[in-house]
């Protein structure tokens, strides 16, 4: 069954930018300011700190209504009882994740620039997909890609939303959510900026004009 996801900036943490101690009130500011959805993504080897973190930002977000999606980690997001998933190459299947984290789960599945990833993902049960980097990303410097065209093409041939992450700020993501992106994915431009509640309110914004 198809969910009804929300539209919006998709907030994305960073351990390199937010220290734990300012993880949820960080998360907070950005939901204040309009994030429609949150990813706990940490890349570091301390389990118990992301087990911590991620549990608190499961209690925060809950009462909210704001869905916690867990980058990477299928059995994080089954522990702190997180809204879902997002899953890139090399993680696990769609299956399998769905098996662990139940029918309602929302699960995300990373395409980078290949449309004919995303149609498989359709078709294995995925409930978004994420296509990028549409621009430089000081978070993944090295990533494959991504023009804009594909968004069209992704919401003529999908019916499910679609993500565009990469180097997004408020002054190019206009363009973005004009070519059909559900969500902006956005890191840096986010948790990295002085003021991230009125970072979270001009990308927030752009879905409204």
């Amino acid at each position: 069954m198809k969910k009804k996801l929300p539209r919006g900036l998709y907030a994305i943490t960073d351990s390199k930018l937010l220290s734990p101690e300012r993880m949820v009130e960080a998360v907070a500011l950005a939901i204040q300011g309009g994030a429609a959805m949150i990813q706990y993504r940490d890349k570091g080897d301390d389990p118990m700190r992301r087990q911590w973190e991620a549990s608190d930002l499961s209690n925060m977000c809950r009462p909210l209504g704001v869905p916690l999606i867990i980058n990477d980690d299928v059995e994080l997001a089954a522990q702190v009882m997180a809204k879902g998933v997002h899953l890139g190459k090399g993680d696990a299947d769609i299956a399998s994740a769905r098996a662990k984290l139940g029918a309602n789960a929302i699960i995300g599945v990373s395409c980078y620039n290949d449309l004919d990833c995303a149609i498989a993902a359709e078709q294995a049960g995925a409930d978004y997909v994420a296509f990028g980097s549409f621009f430089p990303s000081r978070t993944k410097p090295g990533a494959v890609k991504a023009e804009v065209e594909l968004l069209r093409q992704a919401k003529q041939r999908l019916s499910i939303p679609v993500v565009a992450i990469g180097g997004i700020n408020a002054d190019n993501g206009a363009q973005l959510v004009e070519a059909g992106a559900d969500m902006l994915a956005v890191i840096t431009e986010l948790f990295g900026q002085a003021d991230i509640l009125g970072a979270a309110e001009k990308i927030s914004n752009l879905f409204e004009e």
